[in-house]
């Protein structure tokens, strides 16, 4: 049987974001979300959530807001602003472009404030925007640290290691002609029997900040139309596709 897990990140990057991902959770298909404790609207984003069985990760944060650990000490993340650099940055060339000592005493931050805001340690662990392999290890560091489970980079095919579970994962927001639907029915006809799913959306609505801070503008409210139409839901049902979330992993 194949097997979904639609993830949405960002909860707590803006108002807007906050909104439709709440409806995605509430009126929705949504069970996993990546939260960024690091942004001002976090909390706010947190107590919009209804709806049973959520599973909450952490979504962390380098490249938006400001630092949750001392800025003295984490100057590899930093711009002249003193808020995180933007993505962009880290790939210039130089050694110093990130520090692993310093992103894991972020990460650490981060996962504190997690614990504290939601009460209990992430369903999971990864990362927002930045794709650089120092930070990629230290999340896992942090997460193996810690027991919780990372969900890391896709290897060849798209495929990779979640806990136990090998997953496949698909994220084609950011394509051009992105259409929700049509990218979740072809990522799921197209994956073997026993494929473990993981489809990733940034649904959110669209407000200043997003439109002065994301690349990922038009996709997010597209993303909250398709996991609260009905006719996902009912078509997952039809193909005999089984919803699960990264506890099930």
């Amino acid at each position: 049987m194949k097997r979904l897990l639609i993830r949405a990140d960002d909860l707590g990057y803006s108002d807007g974001v906050n909104c439709g991902i709440a409806r995605s959770v509430n009126d929705g298909i949504i069970r996993t979300i990546g939260v960024m404790v690091n942004m001002p609207e976090v909390e706010r984003g947190l107590r919009m959530l209804h709806a049973p069985g959520l599973c909450l990760g952490q979504h962390t944060c380098i490249s938006a807001g400001k630092p949750l650990s001392d800025p003295k000490r984490i100057p590899s993340l930093l711009g002249s602003d003193g808020g995180f650099k933007p993505t962009r940055a880290y790939y210039l060339p130089g050694p110093d472009t990130i520090v692993l000592d310093e992103v894991i005493l972020e990460i650490e931050a981060q996962y504190e404030r997690f614990c504290t805001l939601v009460g209990g340690k992430p369903g999971y662990l990864e990362g927002h925007a930045v794709f650089h392999p120092v930070f990629q290890q230290g999340l896992e560091t942090v997460a193996n640290r810690h027991g919780v489970l990372y969900s890391g980079m896709p290897e060849e095919g798209n495929r990779m290691r979640v806990g136990s579970a090998h997953v496949k994962i698909a994220m084609d927001s950011m394509n051009n002609d992105y259409v929700p639907l049509e990218s979740l029915k072809r990522n799921l006809l197209q994956a073997a029997d026993d494929t473990n799913l993981i489809f990733v959306c940034h649904p959110g609505y669209l407000d200043a900040y997003i439109l002065a801070h994301s690349q990922l503008t038009t996709p997010r409210p597209l993303e909250v139309a398709m996991l609260t139409d009905p006719n996902t839901a009912a078509w997952l049902n039809e193909q005999g596709i089984q919803r699960i979330t990264y506890y099930d992993l």
